[in-house]
């Protein structure tokens, strides 16, 4: 998760997948469960405040670890600059969320 996602100021796309897998075995963490769900709190960058929580949509049936989100409901509508995407996956209502978060670069729209 180090490069950085482009993206530009009011956008709802591009539309972003991610496969979540086991650091320790490599596999895919099975997501299928119904009451399994993945969201992504979209932050500034270096502050603890979330301006969105994104939800997320299964890939398949979640067992291969993929999801994907976009930034529809105005999230871009931010000041240009650099955010971070916090991505947490609730298996009913245990908690689990990924230590690497994902970097974004928001530029004004011209």
């Amino acid at each position: 998760m180090a490069e950085t996602i482009k993206l530009v100021k009011g956008d709802e796309l591009p539309q972003i997948t991610l496969t979540l897998t086991d650091d320790v075995t490599g596999s895919a963490v099975n997501l299928s469960a119904s009451t399994t769900t993945v969201s992504v709190k979209f932050r500034k960058k270096g502050t603890n405040t979330t301006l969105s929580t994104i939800s997320t949509t299964k890939t398949n049936t979640g067992s291969d670890g993929k999801v994907h989100f976009d930034f529809s409901g105005g999230v871009l509508d931010v000041d240009p600059g650099e955010y971070e995407g916090e991505v947490v996956i609730n298996f009913n209502n245990s908690i689990q969320t990924v230590y690497d978060v994902l970097k974004f670069r928001v530029r004004a729209n011209s």
